[in-house]
């Protein structure tokens, strides 16, 4: 089974940019999907966006299209990016990714079966 690791989260002010990383181990990502949730305190987990390894194709809520951009490592088939651009302080959440053994996306949570530890995003005005 696949063991994920993410990370590059920080603290950064308003209008800023970070890229998450999301690093496989034991396994590459060349037959699983892969997507990015963040959980805001008291709030449930919310779907980022995915990517389905195989295809390259991609997936984002219209809500979070233009700032929320996920890549893959072509060099290396066991790192996925997570782009974020003109951070507002409504983005500040943990940010995990997860991966399913499957080639379709899927944006509820459950659908996942490996998770990562979470990297925290704070936004600051």
């Amino acid at each position: 089974q696949v063991q994920l690791v993410d990370s590059g989260g920080g603290l950064v002010q308003a209008g800023g940019s970070l890229r998450l990383s999301c690093a496989a181990s034991r396994r590459t990502f060349s037959t699983y999907t892969i997507a990015w949730f963040r959980q805001a305190p008291g709030k449930e987990r919310e779907f980022v966006s995915a990517l389905v390894w195989v295809t390259g194709v991609t997936y984002s809520p219209d809500s979070l299209k233009g700032r929320f951009t996920i890549s893959r490592d072509n060099a290396n088939n066991t790192v996925v990016y997570l782009q974020i651009d003109s951070l507002k302080p409504e983005d500040t959440a943990v940010y995990y990714c997860a991966a399913r053994p499957a080639y379709r996306s899927a944006d509820w949570a459950v659908a996942y079966d490996y998770w990562g530890q979470g990297t925290q995003v704070t936004v600051y005005s």
